[in-house]
């Protein structure tokens, strides 16, 4: 019997997929807990909808993360944090703080995706990756002055 998978299955496959299973696991099992649909020609026509759906929402973002990424690369945002001697900072910078800068630079940006390597601890000027997608990120020119 042939049935769509409506969440990922051990054994059989992962969500979306047809799959060929005997009678009796699919009748009761698989159709019983509501982890497959039977494979008719309207449940096939309504799974290709939402795959081109699917793909259509990540077109979608994925252009506008291009987009956000190159305003992102154009921008050039000053923190002003207090400074001690030898032009350290108490404590170190964080990612709400350049999230914030961003924000009143006209970029809103989440800050679990702004990705710092080591903490930024003294004044200067430092280049912070934004991890906007999976497959954009971009590079934004951090002054941090006291």
């Amino acid at each position: 019997m042939k049935v769509i998978l409506l969440c990922d299955v051990k054994g059989s496959g992962k969500k979306g997929d047809v799959v060929n299973v005997s009678d009796g696991y699919a009748n009761n099992y698989l159709l019983k807990n509501k982890l497959a649909q039977p494979a008719t020609a309207q449940n096939l026509n309504l799974l290709e909808a939402q795959r081109s759906s699917e793909q259509y929402k990540k077109a979608q973002a994925l252009a506008a993360a291009k987009e956000t990424a190159a305003a992102l690369s154009a921008t050039e945002i000053t923190v002003p944090v207090t400074v001690g001697a030898n032009g350290k900072l108490f404590g170190a910078l964080n990612t709400q703080a350049i999230a914030d800068a961003l924000a009143k630079a006209g970029v809103a940006v989440d800050k679990k995706k702004i990705v710092l390597d080591q903490p930024i601890k003294q004044t200067g000027t430092y280049k912070v990756a934004v991890k906007l997608h999976p497959e954009v990120s971009a590079k934004v020119t951090v002054n941090v002055v006291g």
